[in-house]
């Protein structure tokens, strides 16, 4: 096959998963779910609005807890930690190990807050909080699954509230936002700009 253009382009073979090949940006979040007497937290950066309502989904697979305690509970929560939380998210990622739970190893020393209406725990300190009931969940991706939600209540910390008299330039320079550069590093997005749409251009 001819690369895209007459520039040197690599063709990547797609026998195998191409997304370790290259870097891509990503959103970070927590996803928080009731599991058995306690409660999880997983890192998630595949996450993702559904559409311009109220839904929100991220990819799972059956092989984790997460996928699980949202069949069976029905609800889940979502914390977008700051950009000085990386480390902090990343501990959430920490391995099980067998006959202690996962609360009892890493999530009883993070900081953390209950929701309100969902049995759930949120990452203390987030810049978006969102309570979520499980809308569906779609197998066959693979191994993986995509779980989607209803946003049932939403928090957003005020240094991160869009305000029409404000800079937003200068807004997001001041509170970066945290991002997931796959795979395996992160960034903070601090420095942003106008995007140029074209005129007349209706979402």
């Amino acid at each position: 096959m001819n690369p895209p253009t007459s520039q040197k382009w690599i063709a990547l073979e797609t026998d195998r998963p191409i997304w370790n090949r290259f870097f891509m940006v990503a959103p970070l979040a927590v996803v928080g779910t009731k599991e058995k007497d306690g409660y999880d937290l997983a890192p998630k950066h595949m996450i993702t609005p559904m559409g311009f309502e109220n839904y929100i989904g991220f990819v799972c697979t059956p092989a984790h807890a997460t996928y699980h305690n949202i069949a069976a509970w029905g609800e889940f929560t979502v914390s977008f930690p700051l950009a000085n939380q990386a480390l902090i998210t990343s501990l959430t990622a920490s391995p099980r190990y067998a006959g202690i739970s996962k609360a009892d190893q890493v999530i009883d020393a993070l900081p953390t807050r209950k929701a309100i209406e969902v049995d759930a725990l949120f990452l203390e300190m987030s810049y978006l909080m969102l309570e979520c009931k499980h809308f569906k969940t779609i197998d066959g991706f693979g191994s993986n699954s995509l779980i989607t939600g209803t946003i049932l209540h939403a928090y957003v910390h005020p240094d991160y509230l869009r305000v029409s008299e404000q800079d937003e330039q200068e807004q997001l320079h001041e509170h970066p936002l945290l991002a997931y550069v796959a795979e395996g590093r992160f960034a903070r997005v601090a420095d942003t700009f106008q995007f140029p749409f074209p005129k007349g251009f209706k979402r």
